[in-house]
């Protein structure tokens, strides 16, 4: 997808567009303190088996994917659209193009995490199909 989806206008985020993409995090309430974005898009584009995907409107970044696999399980993350631009299916088409990318690798399902409490998140992603797992998610800080 490196000219991007003509149909969606969605394109693979280059290196210039990481203040652009971590205001748009910010914006939406996806950034954490203990979780550096600009860090989290460099090694996005730098690895081979992950991406950013976004949609420019009027010279603006105004959705975003943060895209990846292991080798069968894809994962998303930084999902976000313009908060003054909801429900014009940006998500949506962000989102289809992640999943697009992930099965073009021969990946067969994705995994997404939901922080608690996100019902417009959890409603969002069950309108795509998506269901919770009897998983629960566990992590150790390495560095």
């Amino acid at each position: 997808m490196p000219h991007g989806d003509n149909e969606s206008g969605v394109r693979t985020a280059r290196a210039g567009d990481g203040p652009a993409l971590a205001a748009l995090w910010a914006a939406c309430g996806l950034t954490r303190p203990w979780n550096d974005p600009a860090q989290d898009f460099a090694f996005a584009l730098a690895g081979p088996a992950s991406t950013v995907l976004a949609i420019e409107r009027e010279g603006r970044i105004v959705a975003s994917a943060m895209v990846g696999h292991d080798g069968h399980r894809g994962a998303v993350y930084y999902v976000a659209a313009d908060p003054a631009m909801r429900g014009q299916g940006l998500g949506r088409a962000v989102m289809a193009a992640a999943e697009r990318w992930l099965a073009e690798r021969g990946v067969w399902k994705l995994n997404l995490m939901v922080r608690r409490g996100n019902e417009g998140a959890l409603g969002f992603y069950a309108g795509l199909g998506y269901a919770q797992d009897e998983v629960v998610v566990m992590s150790k800080r390495l560095t």
